[in-house]
């Protein structure tokens, strides 16, 4: 008989985060689970999805057009991730437009603690912890600089020790079409450090209307060559523009070849990171 089981049907979804348009931004798979699902066959699912996040959300208590408190977890096609931001991003849009819910803000319990997402109908907000870099020496990551930037000169660095998060500066000069054509090579940016202390590179730079600065975000140390839009990358980048430009409001572009544009607030240990998503695919799965 157990081989005649009807197969449980989850409703899915494919969310483009930080993009008001299908095929940018960055995606992730959301699934819909009214009870948590088996870790095992979370990680069957994420991997069939073959997405570099898929989001399983559960409520709190209630259905997911009326409750306000979710569970939340998020995995690779390999292993479980304790912080996604583009995929919580995704998951709201899913259950703000999807599921019609009203609420105001939305609260996921995580791995990272409590995570709050509000949304004004067109943009969704997310509460993120401050993540600011201390200065470093350029000369002391000077090979995977050269891995990342080539000849492109670079004007300051910072690390973001715990997020292990290098932030490299490039001069005024460059422009954004120079720091869209860079295709560093995966291989070459792990082996010029593997010392630990990186595990991502954000490449940033000054710039111009109606973008504060701009940026890319290599991390194959963590199996992501590059990332479409980062929003970890922003609770670095943030406290380090205002050092820069002395202010803490800035209207953002990771400038990938999907690309996605951000709104960035810091709140006193808080960044405040805002963008749009897009539904780009409604299903079911069966299970």
């Amino acid at each position: 008989a157990a081989g005649m089981a009807v197969p449980v049907r989850l409703p899915l979804y494919i969310v483009d985060a930080f993009t008001d348009r299908p095929f940018a931004g960055n995606p992730a798979a959301v699934c819909l689970a009214a009870k948590p699902l088996d870790e095992a066959l979370m990680k069957k699912i994420a991997a069939e999805m073959n997405l570099s996040e898929t989001a399983f959300v559960t409520p709190h208590e209630g259905a997911f057009a009326t409750a306000s408190r979710f569970h939340l977890r998020w995995f690779t096609p390999t292993i479980e991730v304790p912080l996604c931001g583009h995929a919580t991003m995704a998951t709201a849009k899913t259950i703000f437009q999807e599921c019609g819910n009203t609420s105001p803000e939305l609260t996921f319990s995580t791995l990272s603690g409590d995570l709050v997402v509000r949304t004004d109908g067109s943009t969704l907000a997310m509460d993120l912890p401050l993540n600011a870099p201390g200065p470093e020496p350029a000369s002391a990551y000077a090979a995977v600089i050269a891995a990342a930037v080539g000849s492109l000169p670079v004007i300051d660095c910072a690390l973001a020790v715990k997020q292990r998060k290098l932030v490299v500066r490039l001069a005024d000069s460059v422009t954004r079409d120079d720091l869209e054509r860079l295709s560093p090579d995966p291989r070459a940016l792990m082996e010029a450090d593997a010392s630990g202390k990186v595990a991502g590179i954000v490449v940033t730079l000054r710039g111009t209307a109606p973008y504060d600065f701009v940026s890319r975000y290599f991390a194959p140390w963590n199996g992501i060559p590059e990332d479409p839009v980062t929003g970890s990358a922003h609770t670095v980048l943030a406290p380090y523009w205002q050092g820069v430009l002395g202010k803490s409001d800035f209207t953002a572009r990771q400038c990938s070849p999907r690309g996605g544009d951000l709104t960035v607030a810091i709140l006193n240990d808080r960044v405040r990171v805002a963008g749009a998503a897009t539904v780009v695919l409604r299903g079911e799965l069966s299970v």
